[in-house]
Order: structure tokens, then sequence, then C-alpha cells
């Protein structure tokens, strides 16, 4: 029986070898054995004539179970046999058995194999045993150098290089809000002289490097907070961290005027110049109780001139002049009676008028002066008496600053000479009475100021 088992498997010898050399990695639907990952049992295209008998059918369904068994163990799948697929692998498979090698052949190629795989270890091996020599060989002379330094020695040098160096001193700036003030400039100190000076970073971090110790004093200033000084302490060997400043917003005090156009403020105080009366009846036009006021426009200065001339108080005053200069038979060539009483009424209205609108309107338009008394109201009473009396010959430009009263005495003059053309011709003196009349105009215009200084501000009212 063993016998018959040996002839049978001699028989199917060439299917199990062609079995086995399948190659693995096969795809289907290509011709490519090298790639085939299946195993089946291919005697009937192996060449081999079929044996009839239940023997043969036997031993052929042994031999199949062994092939299988076997290529499970390698990792095959199992497919049907009669596939035309494995049959063009089996075919290429014989077509590739020619170009095997030997079994001499296999053995050359593992020795020579394993010849190279030992020489790869023994250089491996040679380069780690070179690498602890070398690593050792080359701080070989540095222990006999540190011995020659005694060691009390060296740590007092590492003391005194580390003083030297000194230490380093690190802080934060933040907002009230808990955030880092990037930007900030910190400034260290020491004894009000300063050491160093940075910028905080992003996150409101400083830091300052060799530091010697001792006391320490840092200020921080930084746009739109308050400037912060905090004193501190660095002991010797150590490092110090200042804790975290915390900046306050810096305190700004805006101020703002609001006030109207300069047009807008001349025109109320003109009204109020304007209802300004001695005890509520004479007109007391021409001063001003505000120091800085606006300065009068040239039509102002007319509208004021024609109303103060067109006064009834100011009318009944010249009526009282005409009847004083009567009674004293001034003007003789008037004449007495109704006739001489309106001709002097006329002079003296005309003498009143031309001053009033000369000196108060048209000189001062034309040479941009302030024909307004200011009223002083501080200091001692002699100062202000010469303040005072000194404001016929000095007044106020336009522009705010004093210079001459050309205005005032010119007008005066150009009034008195005016008055020679009324005058009767036997009362004509000239230039006499030219100057004559300008001095009793300075001296009355004299003595009204000191009255404002002293007298007319206290019993001055407003009233229309």
């Amino acid at each position: 029986m063993r016998q018959e088992f040996r002839k049978w498997m001699a028989r199917f010898a060439p299917a199990v070898t062609y079995a086995q050399d399948v190659r693995t990695h096969y795809v289907p639907g290509t011709t490519d054995s090298s790639k085939c990952h299946t195993s089946a049992c291919v005697n009937e295209v192996s060449g081999v004539p079929a044996v009839g008998g239940p023997t043969d059918w036997i031993l052929a369904r042994h031999l199949k179970n062994t092939i299988n068994c076997q290529m499970a163990a390698k990792g095959f799948t199992k497919m049907n046999s009669r596939n035309a697929e494995i049959q063009i692998a089996i075919n290429q498979e014989r077509q590739i058995k020619r170009l095997r090698l030997t079994p001499l052949g296999r053995r050359l190629r593992f020795i020579l194999g394993d010849c190279f795989r030992f020489l790869i270890l023994i250089a491996l091996g040679g380069l780690v045993l070179c690498s602890p020599a070398r690593a050792q060989a080359q701080p070989a002379e540095q222990p006999r150098e540190e011995l020659r330094v005694p060691k009390a020695a060296s740590a007092s040098g590492d003391v005194a290089k580390a003083q030297q160096q000194g230490g380093i001193v690190v802080g934060r700036v933040i907002d009230p809000m808990g955030k880092g003030v990037p930007g900030a400039d910190v400034v260290l100190m020491r004894d009000k002289s300063v050491l160093d000076q940075v910028q905080s970073d992003d996150n409101g971090r400083f830091t300052f490097v060799h530091v010697s110790p001792g006391s320490l004093q840092l200020r921080i200033v930084a746009e739109g907070f308050s400037t912060e000084e905090i004193p501190g302490t660095m002991v010797p060997g150590e490092n110090y961290v200042f804790p975290e400043v915390c900046l306050s917003l810096a305190t700004q005090v805006t101020e703002i005027r609001v006030s109207p156009p300069l047009d807008e403020i001349a025109q109320e105080q003109f009204k109020d110049e304007e209802k300004q009366r001695v005890f509520g009846i004479v007109p007391n036009f021409y001063v001003s109780y505000t120091d800085d006021a606006a300065p009068l426009t040239p039509k102002r200065k007319f509208q004021l001139a024609l109303k103060a001339m067109t006064d009834p108080v100011g009318i009944s005053a010249v009526s009282t002049i005409a009847a004083v200069n009567q009674a004293s038979d001034r003007f003789s060539g008037y004449g007495q009676g109704a006739d001489g009483y309106a001709k002097r009424y006329g002079a003296s209205y005309a003498n009143f008028a031309s001053g009033l609108f000369i000196g108060g309107a048209v000189l001062p338009s034309i040479l941009k002066q302030d024909p307004r008394y200011f009223y002083k109201g501080t200091g001692t009473k002699r100062s202000r008496f010469l303040y005072a009396v000194s404001r016929v010959f000095i007044c106020k430009s336009d522009n705010q600053r004093w210079q001459p009263n050309y205005s005032s005495v010119f007008g005066d003059l150009a009034a008195g000479g005016l008055s020679n053309l009324y005058i009767p011709e036997r009362d004509h003196h000239g230039a006499r009475l030219t100057f004559e009349n300008a001095s009793i105009a300075m001296s009355t215009t004299a003595v009204l100021d000191v009255l404002q200084e002293f007298v007319l501000r206290k019993i001055t009212s407003k009233s229309e």
C-alpha cells in the first residue's frame, strides 16, 4: 500500500509543484502570475494523465486537501481550479520554471547574503565601540586643569562675578481693567539717578538686567494715565519682582467758554449804555463800566452822538446855559429879550452839538478811537483822580490799546473855531475865542470824568 501511495504521489508531483510556486498579489483579469494570491490543486492542467479507479480518486482527493491546507497556512485563498485565470497563471509558471536556480545556486545566494549581512553587523559594531572611546579621550586633560584652582578660590570668584553682573528686575504695568499697558516708559532709578529705561511689551511686562542690589525706585509714564512711582529693595544674590502696577486714568480739566459773537456782545453793551442815566433822568451814555468792552463800530458812534444831541435833558441843559449867558449879558451883540435869548440858545446848542458830533463821532470813526470813558474803580483815590483827569488827553483805541485822545482835543478845537461863524462881530476874538471855547470844553470833560470815577457810578441806573 505504501508503494502505491508513492507511485500515485509521483504522478501528482508536478501538480503539487506548480500550485506551490504560483506568485502572490495576483489581480484577477490580468495575466501577470506574479500578483496572484489564490491557490488550488491543478492536476487537471499539469499534463498528468488521468488514472481510473477508486484508488486514483482517493489519492487525488487526499493530495488536494494536503495542498489546500498548506496554501491556507501561507495565507492563500482557495479558488475553483477550473478558473481560466488560474490556468493562465499556471501556464506562465511553467515557462518561468526553466529560469529557476538550481539548489546549488540557491545555496550560494543564501551564503552570499549571510556574509553580506555579517559584514554590515561588524561595521556597525565597530562604530558603536569607537564612539565612547572618542568621547572619553577628549576631556581627559580637563580634570587636571580644574584641580589647579582651589575650590575656595573658585567659589569666591563666582560670587564676585555674580555680584558684578547683578540681578534681574521684572514687573508688569496694567490699566484699571487689569489689561497690560503696552509702550509705557518704565524708568528704574536709585537715589533720584536713572539706572536704566525700557518700554513695556504688548502684555505690559518689562525687564531690567544686570541690576546691582540696593534700594530701587520705579517710575512709569504712559499716555492717558497718571505717572506712578513705586519703591523697592533688591537683595544681593536674588532677583526682584515688582508687584503689578495699576495705572489710574489721568485727570484732564477742559475749560470750555461759550460766548456769543463779538458783534452780538457789542450790540448788547451798546443797548445797556443807551439806558444809563443819573438818577434815572440825566443821560450818561459815554461811559463804560466794563473794562474789556467791545469797541464801537462807526455806525454806533454816530447813533450814540445823535441820541445824546436829541435827548430832552441835553436840550434843557443847553437852554439853561443860554439863560445864564443872557443874564450875564455875554455876547452882548445878541441883545436882550426873546430874540437875544434865541440867538444865545442857538449858539450854545451849536457849540454843544458840534463838539459832540465832531469829537464823539466823526474823528473817532476816522482815527478808530473810542469816545467813551472807561471806569477804573480800583486803586488809591489819587491814582483814580489822575486817571480820570488824564482821560481828556488819553483814550482807548478800537484795538483796546491806550493812545493820545486826538478825537476829543481836535474836536473841541474844531467846535471852538466854528463858533466864530455865529458869534456877533463885536465879540469876535479869533484864535482867542477858539482856544477859550476849547479850554472850557476840555475842563468840563475833566470834571465830568472825575464825577464818573467817584460819584456818578453809584447813582447811575439803567432805564428807558
